[in-house]
């Protein structure tokens, strides 16, 4: 199997080849599995899968039932192209061009923060805190790829969505996603820092949500290649202590939010106990820390304070 960790060796069709040299669905996942796992990527098998499904431009669970069949050699040319950009680490949403979130797929690719599952927290609380019945107004700092508050106009019909971020990308692909979940016409994106935006219309909230930047300037060079080394700096570092964003996201959101409305941020789960006192710092009552998916502290809320 050794010569088998070459991605070249991915073999040519010959019509008289014997019987182990063809190369099926099931050979190249096996390889491709391997490969992957020897270039240090965490889900081998769950990224061969996709890459392979991608490469055939058919749904991941078709491999399963072609499990035998023998892929054509322009599929798995393509495939070689494919495993040798995630062999570089290369993120596989920015190969496939594409990443699931709470159901969802959202189109992404360079200079685009990638959705990550720990932020489907954002949506979860967000829903057990609004009637999908009420007419609300949220707004998202940092829209990204559109993920949370397109997901949020999805999920709240009587919805209205303000989002801004400091990319021009990042606006140019959140709307791409907003036309393919047709939620366009009750969804604003505008290019802008924080609440800036809104603050020059006065615009009145129920909900502040964000995923901030908040990596610390000093974590950069320790992240994994795929975060470092393609991911947007802009979306990810937050100052020398990470917080520089939510320091001037949280007096915007104190002026804007109507009483008793509610800010949700997510952030690391060092950071949680310092987010808890610089909302309090600004007049936000009842901030509590939720866990993420995987049991870590993870989303900070605070609570603007009601009328009287």
């Amino acid at each position: 199997m050794d010569r088998l960790r070459e991605v070249g060796d991915m073999g040519t069709d010959n019509q008289s080849a014997p019987v182990q040299d063809v190369w099926t669905v099931r050979r190249i996942l096996e390889w491709t599995t391997g490969f992957l796992r020897d270039k240090g990527v965490e889900s081998p098998r769950v990224e061969a899968e996709l890459l392979l499904a991608h490469a055939r431009q058919c749904q991941r669970i078709r491999l399963y039932t072609d499990f035998d069949e023998p892929v054509s050699e322009q599929q798995r040319t393509r495939m070689r192209e494919l495993v040798q950009r995630r062999a570089k680490r290369e993120p596989l949403a920015y190969i496939v061009g594409t990443r699931e979130f709470y159901g969802r797929s959202f189109v992404v690719g360079p200079g685009i923060l990638i959705p990550r599952p720990e932020t489907e927290k954002l949506i979860d609380l967000c829903l057990s805190r609004i009637s999908k019945e009420a007419h609300v107004r949220i707004a998202e700092v940092g829209a990204g790829s559109g993920c949370i508050s397109l997901t949020l106009a999805c999920q709240l019909p009587h919805s209205a969505v303000t989002a801004t971020d400091i990319s021009a990308k990042a606006i140019q692909t959140a709307s791409e996603n907003a036309s393919r979940l047709k939620v366009a016409d009750r969804v604003r994106l505008l290019h802008g820092d924080c609440l800036e935006p809104l603050l020059k219309e006065q615009s009145q909230l129920d909900v502040v949500v964000s995923n901030p930047p908040y990596i610390r300037d000093d974590e950069w060079e320790t992240l994994q290649p795929e975060v470092g080394g393609h991911e947007p700096r802009e979306a990810l570092l937050g100052g020398p202590d990470g917080l520089d964003i939510v320091r001037r996201l949280v007096p915007q959101a104190a002026s804007l939010l109507k009483p008793g409305g509610f800010i949700l941020l997510e952030v690391d789960p060092a950071q949680c106990p310092s987010v808890c006192t610089i909302l309090e710092a600004h007049g936000f009552l009842n901030c509590r820390v939720h866990k993420d998916l995987s049991g870590n502290d993870r989303v900070v809320e605070g609570t603007w304070p009601a009328a009287g």
